[in-house]
């Protein structure tokens, strides 16, 4: 019986595109700049408050300047942040709306990737209003969300409204601005939408960079604002126990934190596949 000729395998001209087209260096510059930007809104932003109010701290329970800043009054901590997160996440989903767009037009020819260019600058503003409605979405669902946890309704009503903003913001803005919001429309646009938010958000399966840097600050995000909330429940009577100060650095703490994994995931899988593909490299110089 004839021996079966050996089986050739052919890398596909997608899988060089994705191999190849990442801007590593780019992208931990950005990701270190964004994410110690988010740190200073967090603690350095509300410090602002000193100079516009007097502090308010309990004599009885002294705090430093830096604490008062934050603690006096969560409402107004609450609504500095949200300014700052606001700049910060349209300028970082401008950054992965960029990546996304050269992942998918490395592969055309030069009058389609211009094309492409000019429907990616005309549709910035259409797909930015967009997102800040869905965003508004997921934030009213987030606020009834955090109710039905067991957050006060009528009496910090619009504390939790504004972390519910936040949350909304570290999470949703930019997976709706770089691969557009998920609707019930009908078309294969549409179709195509909701089916990649359902492998990232439900399925949890990011698999490339791009999706790994919003997938992964997302579910750490909601992971630390739900962890955040539970130093609440001890009977220490501290200002920091205000609600809802925790789960709103519990959240920002763990947008940090996925942040820097994407990062450090991302890179590692990278390195991995250089390293194969130089020794793939050095073999065929042998042979």
């Amino acid at each position: 019986m004839p021996a079966k000729p050996a089986k050739t395998t052919v890398p596909s001209s997608t899988h060089k595109v994705q191999y190849a087209f990442f801007p590593y260096a780019r992208y931990t510059s950005v990701v270190g700049v964004h994410t110690s930007l988010v740190a200073f809104t967090a603690l350095f932003l509300p410090q602002t408050s000193l100079l516009l109010w007097p502090s308010l701290a309990d004599s009885d329970r002294p705090q430093s300047k830096f604490k008062d800043a934050l603690t006096d009054n969560p409402a107004i901590t609450l609504a500095w942040i949200v300014a700052g997160l606001v700049i910060l996440q349209v300028w970082w989903a401008g950054w992965i709306r960029q990546w996304c767009f050269e992942y998918t037009s490395r592969g055309g020819t030069s009058d389609e990737i211009k094309m492409d260019r000019y429907r990616f600058d005309r549709g910035r503003f259409s797909r930015l209003g967009r997102a800040a409605v869905f965003t508004s979405c997921v934030a009213l669902v987030f606020h009834a969300t955090i109710v039905l946890f067991g957050a006060p309704f009528a009496s910090h009503f619009f504390h939790t409204s504004l972390l519910a903003i936040v949350l909304a913001l570290l999470s949703a803005f930019a997976p709706a601005y770089a691969l557009g919001s998920p609707s019930f429309s009908s078309d294969a646009s549409s179709f195509i939408t909701r089916l990649n938010w359902t492998r990232l958000f439900a399925e949890l399966s990011p698999r490339n960079p791009i999706e790994r840097a919003l997938v992964y600050p997302a579910v750490t995000t909601l992971l630390g604002a739900w962890l955040g909330a539970l130093p609440i429940a001890l009977d220490w009577d501290r200002p920091w126990q205000a609600w809802p100060l925790t789960p709103l650095f519990g959240g920002i703490a763990g947008y940090i934190v996925g942040s820097l994994s994407a990062l450090s995931i991302s890179a590692l899988k990278w390195l991995t596949k250089e390293n194969i593909r130089r020794e793939q490299s050095e073999k065929q110089k042998t042979t």
